[in-house]
């Protein structure tokens, strides 16, 4: 059974929720917006009074061999009835033989980071079976959670899905100081798992089209989930001679991010798929411009500064022609640059903190305490 971990907390003990966390939550070699979330909500939710009981579930998720979802079982099986329980949706809809049993006597709730299907480069097999299995656990769950209302609406579209209950908790940015950048123009930033759908090949290819100017990018984020791409990535940038202005710099978290963050210009996400897009916001709240994809809810994340002006750039999806357009814009155009500068200081002014999505949360979870269980 997963291990439990439980916050203290000073009173109101009814206000209770087992969350059930991938077992990798807490391992620094592979940061994920997904854990930062989870773990974040769940020091949120402690703060705010909840009891609050994180149980990670070791195993290959969404893909669990017989003995995780076995596991998952047991530990599901374990809860008294009628608790709430929050699942993410790594974990939960992976395996719904091990959560749809459980639907008429614990209250679920099921945290979605990205539709399990949504994952680039799936055989058509296997995501037609995630899909399937996705569908299965969200509708029997009591509350589905999703982090954008990009992603709220995809999910009541993808699995028919009754709209009232599936809510959207988008996540919170921390408070970072102003990135004072390199010389305004020419470092390069992209924090993501090195992972088809980030689209680092993309990039690597744009920029094979910009070598004539002046940049040095840095790629951040954990280099062991999917080895061959990343063997596929080093030798793009070998071929295209960029092997001294590209580095793979693997997984950065803490001090060594905000140092990366510190360094960079303009931050680059040229992913294929984001249901929010946490970087987007983790870069306005240093002031740092944003060239992106053009993809699912990343437009309504890069958002606008109050005056309207757009704190950055967006190209094309799955377009390296588009993105080194969008590049050659940036390094051109002085005026861009500082209008781009501009609107992503204004724009950090209106970015929300984690103790909103931790109350929004908490709303969501309080009104599930409080529903009757499905009939069994």
């Amino acid at each position: 059974m997963g291990e439990f971990r439980a916050f203290p907390v000073s009173a109101d003990t009814a206000r209770s929720v087992h969350v059930v966390l991938p077992g990798d939550v807490a391992d620094p070699t592979v940061p994920s917006g997904g854990n930062t979330y989870d773990r974040r909500v769940c020091r949120g939710l402690a703060d705010a009074g909840w009891q609050v009981r994180e149980v990670p579930v070791h195993g290959a998720w969404p893909r669990p061999d017989g003995r995780a979802r076995a596991t998952l079982a047991r530990t599901l099986t374990a809860l008294a009835d009628g608790a709430v329980v929050l699942l993410d949706g790594l974990v939960a809809c992976g395996a719904p033989e091990a959560v749809v049993p459980q639907a008429h006597r614990l209250r679920l709730a099921v945290l979605v980071h990205l539709p399990l299907a949504g994952e680039t480069g799936l055989a058509p097999d296997l995501a037609r079976d995630l899909d399937a299995r996705e569908r299965a656990t969200l509708r029997a769950a009591a509350v589905v959670l999703a982090t954008s209302p990009w992603a709220a609406r995809e999910l009541v579209d993808r699995h028919g899905l009754d709209p009232d209950r599936v809510h959207a908790v988008p996540p919170g940015v921390d408070p970072a100081p102003l990135a004072p950048g390199t010389d305004g123009a020419s470092r390069l930033l992209c924090v993501a798992a090195v992972i088809p759908r980030k689209g680092q090949d993309l990039l690597v290819r744009a920029l094979g089209e910009v070598r004539d100017l002046p940049w040095e990018c840095v790629c951040a984020g954990p280099l062991r989930r999917e080895t061959g791409y990343v063997a596929r990535l080093r030798r793009l940038i070998g071929e295209l001679g960029l092997a001294d202005r590209i580095r793979l710099a693997g997984p950065h978290t803490g001090e060594r991010l905000a140092e990366l963050y510190a360094a960079a210009d303009l931050v680059v996400l040229p992913s294929r798929g984001e249901t929010y897009g946490m970087v987007v916001t983790e870069a306005l709240a240093r002031g740092i411009p944003v060239l992106a994809t053009a993809v699912d809810a990343v437009p309504e994340t890069l958002g606008r500064a109050p005056d309207g002006g757009v704190p950055g750039l967006l190209a094309p999806p799955e377009d390296p022609v588009a993105l080194a357009g969008a590049l050659r814009r940036w390094f051109g155009e002085p005026a861009l640059r500082r209008q781009a500068r501009t609107a992503a200081r204004a724009r950090r002014a209106t970015l929300r903190g984690w103790e909103p999505a931790a109350r929004r949360l908490g709303d969501v979870l309080d009104g599930l305490r409080h529903q009757p269980l499905k009939a069994g």
